[in-house]
Formats: C-alpha cells, structure tokens, sequence
C-alpha cells in the first residue's frame, strides 16, 4: 500500500517523459458511453448514455511523447507523481492553456496500473488546479475519450461537469468528451 507520504507531485522534466511513456497506460472497462445523434432539420438530439458491454474492454491507451513535450514550456503543465527516495514515475498530468478565454485543458491523466486507486490521479489534479489558479485561470476542461468509462467517473468523482463533445477528435477518430469545473 502507497501511503499518502509514499510519493510527490512535482514538476515533469524532459528527461521524464520517456519513462512517462513507459508506464502502463492500459485500462479495461465494463462500460462505455454510447452515443445516438437525431439530426434533422427541425431538431438536433444527442444522448450520451451508459451501456454496458457484452465482455470486458481491454484498451492500451497510446501516450503521446510529443503532447507531453509540448507541455514543458513554462506557459503549459506537466507534472509527474514519483516515488520518494527511489523516484520511480507513477504517473503524470499534462495540460494546455488558452490565455485567451482564461480556460486550461488536461489532456492526460496517467497513473500506471499497479499504483491506481492510491489517490494518485486526486493529486496531480489538486496540483493543477493549484497551477491554473496562480496563473489567474478561471475554468479547468479535461478530455477522454467515450469509451475510456473510468475516466469518466474519474472526471465526475473530483467535481468536473459534463459540458460536451466532438465525434472526430482524436488522431484514432474516436470521439472525446469533454469535462469542466470553474475555479474561483
């Protein structure tokens, strides 16, 4: 058991990131969130709603070294959660900015399979969150996939809001859906 003295959150540095993308970002599911869309020309529907699949989805989420390498610069985030003393990396947090509307995005949330449900991912969130108020940032977005259901009770569990998708956000097509919380 990792205890809540067992690791630190710091700042990610670029020679992090290979180990970063060495974690195991696999994850499986029961759930996923299927969407229907009514579109014509008086009325435009969507429903997201929770189905529950015939087996377990077994899924290797693919890490993204350029992403984490645009997050470097000091006007981005990237942070890593490490064990004391040895450092190994137990997982990270990767986010964006957008001066303009006041919003920040995270676009990973990542804690490898044998160090989940330790309150690890709470951490780098409450970490961020902390580095979007000191940049006077007022709304914090986070982004996952439809099929990635943990994630998405992830996102539910630490008070993020559904506020909506795209069908072909990602590089796969797979659509996102996106979460919110305002930061006063």
């Amino acid at each position: 058991m990792i205890g809540s003295t067992g690791f630190l959150i710091r700042d990610g540095l670029e020679g992090d990131i290979a180990a970063c993308v060495r974690l195991d970002h696999g994850y499986e599911t029961d759930y996923v969130w299927q969407v229907s869309l009514v579109d014509n020309t008086e009325q435009r529907q969507i429903t997201f709603q929770k189905q529950h699949l015939p087996r377990t989805l077994e899924t290797e989420y693919v890490p993204d070294e350029r992403r984490l390498r645009l997050a470097l610069p000091e006007e981005h985030c990237f942070m890593v959660a490490a064990m004391r003393g040895g450092g190994e990396l137990m997982g990270y947090l990767s986010l964006r900015q957008d001066p303009v509307y006041h919003t920040a995005w995270i676009q990973d949330v990542v804690v490898s399979r044998p160090y989940r449900r330790h309150h690890i991912g709470t951490r780098l969130v409450n970490a961020a969150r902390q580095w979007v108020r000191e940049k006077s940032i007022t709304r914090i977005m986070l982004e996952t996939q439809t099929r990635n259901y943990p994630a998405i009770l992830f996102a539910q569990q630490i008070g993020f809001t559904f506020c909506g998708f795209n069908d072909h956000y990602f590089p796969n097509e797979d659509i996102a859906v996106f979460f919110s919380q305002t930061l006063r």
